[in-house]
């Protein structure tokens, strides 16, 4: 039996979500990739936003090597990066699960 490989995207705002999803996976047996420096302040500070275009990059490649995406999307929300990885996710063929949905529908507001 394959173990399953699953790439966790959303906002860093949703750190104690994402690491709720992140023990649901580990407790199925799945080998989970979490988005960039979750465990940094989020506070976005030069430094952090100086490497940002590096961390996007690098969770697409964590895109590219899972077997499904699963977004944590609390109350709706999607913000730009996360959108960006849902949106490279769709366009490889990435099967994509959301943690919010409507009548089995993604919950997908954008950041506005």
């Amino acid at each position: 039996m394959k173990t399953e490989i699953v790439c966790i995207c959303g906002s860093l705002r949703f750190r104690k979500e994402i690491g709720e999803a992140e023990l649901h996976f580990v407790k199925q047996k799945c080998i989970v990739l979490t988005p960039c420096c979750m465990y940094v302040d989020a506070q976005r500070t030069d430094s952090f936003m100086e490497y940002k275009e590096l961390f996007d990059e690098i969770h697409k490649r964590k895109i590219d090597i899972c077997d499904f995406v699963f977004v944590v999307n609390r109350m709706g929300y999607v913000g730009e990066s996360t959108k960006s990885e849902i949106d490279y996710a769709e366009s490889i063929g990435k099967p994509i699960y959301f943690l919010e949905t409507e009548n089995g529908k993604a919950v997908k507001n954008e950041k506005s």
